[in-house]
């Protein structure tokens, strides 16, 4: 595992932060902001961290996920109440408030699509 800087990856954190920006302020239903977000998320921060960590995808994938379920756990513990943070809106929405099976299944989603993603450009690569 080393530092870098990966532009590609750079690249799709940012586009991957602005689909959550426009899905935050512009969808309200009870699908695409919950669960597609949540997909979507892991995948942002996936990207995120390959953008300066070159470590392997499973690796990053894991311990995104694990961070994942993790925040989802603190959610079931009220954590931005026991921060002091329930009067913080970006608080809320960043941590989240309320734990829901529905999400770690979205987040496991998303972590095994982006690694699956993964897998077939490593095989498009091997085939060069």
């Amino acid at each position: 595992m080393r530092f870098t800087f990966q532009k590609n990856y750079f690249v799709a954190t940012v586009l991957l932060f602005l689909i959550e920006v426009a899905i935050a302020l512009f969808v309200r239903d009870k699908f695409i902001r919950p669960y597609v977000g949540d997909f979507l998320v892991v995948m942002l921060i996936y990207c995120f961290v390959k953008t300066f960590l070159d470590a392997t995808p499973w690796k990053v994938g894991l311990g995104v996920l694990l961070f994942s379920f993790a925040i989802e756990i603190g959610q079931h513990f009220q954590l931005v109440k026991l921060l002091g943070l329930d009067h913080s809106e970006v608080a809320r929405i960043v941590i989240g408030t309320g734990f829901a099976w529905g999400d770690m299944l979205a987040y496991t989603l998303g972590v095994a699509a982006v690694l699956g993603y993964e897998w077939w450009k490593a095989g498009e690569a091997s085939q060069k």
